[in-house]
């Protein structure tokens, strides 16, 4: 399988390109300079996209994806904000967009090439709106409002837009502070990392009645900082969920139930400092993380009994690398 990882690093401009190979080892394949700081990456697998959103100048960066994993310049579109995470629907044909610090997700159709477009839709009143997550079935995007401590579940209208008159919500613990989210590959579950408290909840996913089945600390018993946890991921059978915390640059290990409704700690491994953002290969072989202050990109061999990891190497990925994502070309 040719993989290939996307890193961006926003105080250097630029997007990095890895290959990954069989071993875990990543090779340089080009360094491209962005339009700006590069933060949050999507790809449209249908159409070969990588998206970036940047900023001061607030816009939304696309690049064709071509068989080797390299990038073309595509096209920009004007944000109305600072894009704090990109997401689109399973099909290609739509771009949401969280944004924290405006407090609204936006949507906007993506063109016949994968082109973005300036929002046409904006849903306001989401404090800290941190990310956009669709669901397996391609029909409900769920946005965490991390400070007002609740996941909103908009259902998609036929258009891809979304149809805010039948929001529903889940709510986290006050002050937990809900940030981002995985989906188990039997679609019955999401995990989600919540910011403020560095715990994950477990959800089951019901129509219209989603709830909270499961919540449980990230950090060792012993840590004693100010929490400031980050990202998730699953591995793609559903087997290992990973979460990190950028105040103890703690990548933590979970294995989850065959059912995907309960979580059991495995352990903690230690990673690049202030981990912002990693990904998971699509094997589910391999951990990427980004270190923000370290300015070095790792990647750890995921035990396939255990979930354990173990250290392969790391790399220099310019400065403030912040963002993670894998990728299989076609």
């Amino acid at each position: 399988m040719k993989q290939v990882i996307y890193t961006a690093s926003p105080e250097s401009e630029e997007i990095h390109v890895w290959q990954l190979t069989e071993q875990g080892d990543l090779t340089l394949l080009q360094t491209v300079k962005a339009p700006g700081q590069p933060q949050p990456l999507a790809i449209n697998s249908r159409q070969q996209v990588l998206y970036a959103g940047v900023k001061p100048d607030f816009r939304v960066a696309a690049w064709k994806i071509g068989a080797t994993g390299t990038l073309t310049w595509l096209d920009e579109a004007v944000l109305p904000g600072s894009a704090t995470y990109l997401a689109t629907d399973r099909e290609g044909e739509a771009l949401y967009i969280g944004y924290y610090h405006d407090g609204f997700v936006s949507y906007g159709k993506l063109g016949a090439e994968g082109q973005p477009t300036t929002p046409t839709q904006i849903l306001k009143g989401l404090d800290g709106c941190h990310s956009a997550n669709i669901n397996l079935t391609n029909n409900q995007l769920y946005v965490p409002a991390l400070k007002q401590d609740r996941i909103c579940v908009y259902p998609l209208r036929d258009d891809k837009s979304l149809d805010d008159a039948n929001v529903t919500q889940i709510e986290s613990a006050a002050g937990a502070g809900p940030r981002h989210m995985a989906f188990h590959p039997q679609g019955q579950f999401a995990y989600t990392i919540n910011e403020l408290d560095s715990t994950v909840m477990v959800i089951a996913l019901g129509s219209g009645d989603d709830t909270v089945v499961q919540t449980l600390p990230t950090q060792p018993e012993d840590f004693t900082g100010t929490p400031w946890a980050a990202d998730i991921h699953l591995t793609p059978d559903g087997k290992f969920l990973y979460t990190c915390d950028r105040t103890s640059s703690l990548l933590t290990i979970f294995a989850v139930s065959q059912q995907g409704d309960a979580l059991t700690l495995v352990g903690f491994h230690p990673t690049e400092t202030q981990p912002r953002g990693f990904t998971l290969d699509k094997a589910g072989q391999f951990l990427i993380a980004t270190g923000q202050k370290s300015h070095h990109v790792a990647v750890y061999r995921i035990d396939q009994q255990s979930g354990q990891l173990t250290d392969l190497g790391r790399y220099a990925a310019g400065q403030g690398p912040m963002w993670a994502i894998a990728h299989t070309p076609e």
